[in-house]
């Protein structure tokens, strides 16, 4: 997509805050850099986000780092973060700022008068949205999304944020990697995946029981190998079980997997769209999820989590023959938005809509 301003390069700031942000951005920050725009990326320290980005490749700006999950400790993270973002925009002078959830770069952007565009998925971040959508040039947000929005200023598009990095055109699945990252060399390979909880969506909201993810550990067990990704120590009897690839393999692991069992939504949806049947179990699901699980069947939702009910659907997916997952993924696929493009496009149109605006001021 051509993005000019009078023919000369643009400038985006882009706010990273989660491993997923580096992936959903990854492929529009090589784009823009290839059309000579300059991309300035500030970071946070939250589990291998850092550590993705410099394996990427992509320079950046540490700002703030993961709080404790209390309210009182999200709230002086906003306040650091807030003030060492404004110092650098000021600093920087982006036409556009983004990020997924966005809290920071809408609220500094308003107060900067700076152009800013949110990517969100996420309907039970209530807190978080009541401070972002307020303070957004435009928010953006896939069209099966449930929550309120401002209306005069939301796009949708029919897709999910991880087909940004996960669609066939732009990812590969290399099962040396995978097999590198603890795919077992025959049969069949299980990803558990489990998270801390910490988020601002995840306020009120608790995970797993110990008993119920050994159960889990010990019925797939006995159908092949069985590989833990956790946000948390696991016990000591499941230690052996833990992930030890590198961050930037975990989704070639996904690929080649029978299946995933996981309480992390975007885990869940990145296997859907990698063909991967997915098994999600905890308290509240998204509307992302619902529409995968409805429209292509590739996802497995449990909200009322528990051990016999999880088990019933590990032998429910497990009945289905993996080309009937992988014909329900091509359907997906055919039917999604170029998400890479349309957030492209969103980016540039905004900022350029911001240049006009200066100018006519």
């Amino acid at each position: 997509m051509v993005c000019e301003r009078g023919g000369s390069e643009l400038k985006f700031l882009i706010d990273i805050g989660h491993p997923a942000h580096v992936h959903f951005f990854k492929n529009v920050v090589h784009s823009l850099k290839g059309s000579q725009h300059e991309v300035l990326i500030t970071s946070r320290k939250k589990d291998c986000a850092l550590d993705l980005l410099d394996e990427l490749g992509l320079s950046h700006r540490r700002i703030s780092e993961e709080h404790s999950g209390t309210v009182v400790a999200m709230a002086q993270e906003l306040v650091v973060r807030n003030w060492r973002l404004a110092q650098i925009a000021k600093e920087f002078r982006p036409d556009v700022m983004t990020g997924v959830g966005g809290i920071c770069v809408a609220q500094v952007g308003a107060i900067l008068r700076i152009p800013t565009v949110v990517f969100y998925d996420t309907e039970n971040a209530k807190l978080q949205n009541s401070l972002t959508y307020p303070f957004a040039r435009k928010v953006v947000v896939p069209d099966c999304y449930l929550g309120r929005t401002p209306k005069a200023r939301t796009l949708k598009y029919r897709g999910y944020h991880e087909l940004s990095y996960l669609r066939d055109t732009d990812f590969t699945p290399n099962r040396d990697v995978a097999v590198e990252a603890g795919l077992a060399e025959s049969g069949d390979t299980f990803l558990i995946r489990v998270v801390s909880w910490q988020a601002n969506h995840d306020i009120g909201e608790s995970g797993w029981s110990e008993s119920l993810l050994r159960a889990a550990t010990e019925r797939l067990s006995k159908q092949g190998k069985v590989i833990i990704s956790s946000e948390l120590a696991l016990p000591s009897d499941l230690r052996r079980f833990r992930y030890l690839g590198s961050s930037h393999a975990m989704h070639d692991l996904i690929a080649y997997c029978r299946m995933t069992l996981v309480e992390s939504a975007t885990v869940a949806s990145e296997s859907a769209i990698l063909g991967t049947p997915s098994i999600f179990a905890a308290n509240v699901s998204r509307g992302y999820l619902d529409d995968i699980a409805e429209r292509y069947g590739l996802i497995k939702i449990i909200k009322k989590v528990s051990w016999p009910v999880v088990s019933r659907a590990i032998d429910e997916t497990l009945s289905v023959s993996p080309l009937a997952w992988e014909a329900s993924r091509k359907r997906l696929l055919d039917e999604t938005t170029n998400v890479v493009e349309m957030t492209q496009h969103a980016l540039c149109s905004t900022a350029k809509q911001g240049i006009t605006q200066a100018v006519n001021s």
